[in-house]
């Protein structure tokens, strides 16, 4: 009986394929030789993690399962075939494979520790809870979970998150930064607080990638609202948009749910503290890409956030402006800080030719950008380095647009 899984498209390890195969709509096919099992299990949606114990130094264990085909014969393939991401299957556009990475039977895995940063001023309790149980119901995955109240104290959290109270609101970028030293494990994940996880092993599936990939650092998954067939193509964070779904490298990232391997984070610096709002998104994968590492859109795992119109008020317009400047100012070079004020400059004077008021708002903006410091007092002026500048060109987009 031939087996019907043959006749579907199989996913490898190349994350870059990831959007080839279904989409959150049902059971992803692995390679039917299990070898390659753990090595995909961040492409797949209904990765059996089954709890098995403690190792000896009283650590949480778990073992990861290959999805099942009813009425399917198993089937088993010689260990000679070709590997996941070999040459003998073309070329890809994503990070290659770990060089001589071994093939992992299934097997007994210790679970991934991830510190967890929730930021929030406390102003949307129910979204804050539903975020707060999206990540306790994840599989597969420790977790150090801090809510950082900006200017507030937080109250009412569940059983299993702690809690840090800023006594005043210090911006979103340097909340973020706070509460990581009060978090432990090998992965930092950062959610706003009216963002959530709707599928339970978002955060085993983010991490398997990042340790398998050890050139990706920081990882923002695809941004879907529930209540709408569409999405913002702005949560796409490519110039060229294309489907949502497709996984790429990325220059930029949307911030309300990031994961990061947290040596990339520590290597990088961390948030743009000074920047308040706007655009520290930018800032992170920039430093991410300088410190050697890759920043993945993960176009195949979806993390769940309400479609909010951010053009509220004329703060927008003018953080948008100023903190465009600042990018330029506190990490790119003369003459290419001025050719990426100027390029942008360009394409909002386009885009808003016929909306003078937003258009002077946001000139105002851009010039406090060149008038006031972009640094905080103690803070290192350090642009990114040629290495970083030359590593973003190379990959697809130099920062000059």
């Amino acid at each position: 009986m031939t087996d019907p899984r043959r006749n579907r498209r199989l996913l490898t390890a190349d994350p870059a394929r990831a959007h080839q195969g279904p989409q959150n709509d049902g059971p992803f096919d692995l390679p039917d030789y299990p070898e390659a099992w753990d090595r995909s299990a961040h492409l797949r949606r209904d990765a059996h993690v089954l709890d098995v114990g403690q190792a000896p130094d009283g650590a949480q264990t778990f073992e990861l399962a290959p999805p099942t085909t009813p009425g399917a014969p198993a089937t088993s393939r010689s260990r000679q075939q070709t590997a996941p991401g070999s040459a003998d299957e073309g070329p890809s556009s994503g990070p290659a494979p770990l060089s001589g990475a071994p093939l992992f039977s299934p097997a007994t895995r210790r679970r991934y520790g991830y510190g967890v940063v929730v930021l929030t001023q406390g102003k949307r309790p129910d979204d804050l809870r539903r975020g707060l149980d999206s990540l306790l119901a994840q599989r597969g995955v420790d977790l150090d979970i801090l809510c950082v109240g900006n200017g507030w104290e937080p109250t009412g959290l569940p059983d299993g998150v702690r809690s840090l109270a800023l006594p005043e609101n210090v911006g979103i970028p340097a909340g973020r930064n706070e509460g990581v030293p009060h978090v432990t494990g090998e992965f930092l994940f950062f959610l706003d607080d009216d963002a959530w996880l709707p599928d339970d092993t978002t955060l085993m599936r983010m991490a398997q990638l990042m340790r398998t990939q050890p050139k990706i650092g920081l990882v923002q998954p695809r941004v879907v609202d529930p209540s709408r067939e569409d999405a913002p193509t702005r949560w796409i964070p490519r110039l060229r948009k294309g489907s949502a779904e497709y996984s790429s490298n990325v220059f930029s990232v949307w911030e309300g749910a990031v994961g990061l391997q947290r040596r990339a984070f520590d290597e990088s610096g961390g948030w743009p503290a000074p920047f308040w709002y706007a655009h520290e998104g930018i800032e992170l994968a920039w430093r991410v890409w300088d410190a050697g590492y890759q920043v993945w859109y993960m176009g195949d795992l979806s993390v769940a956030h309400p479609v909010i119109d951010p053009k509220r008020h004329d703060e927008y317009y003018y953080m948008n402006a100023r903190n465009r400047v600042w990018l330029a100012r506190r990490n790119l070079p003369f003459p290419i800080s001025w050719a990426y004020v100027g390029s942008w400059t360009a394409v909002q004077c386009l885009r808003w030719a016929n909306r003078p008021d937003q258009l002077r708002t946001w000139f105002s903006g851009w010039r406090d950008g060149w008038r006031d410091a972009p640094w905080a007092d103690d803070e290192e002026h350090r642009k990114l380095s040629g290495r970083g500048l030359l590593a973003m060109a190379v990959h697809g987009r130099p920062p000059v647009v």
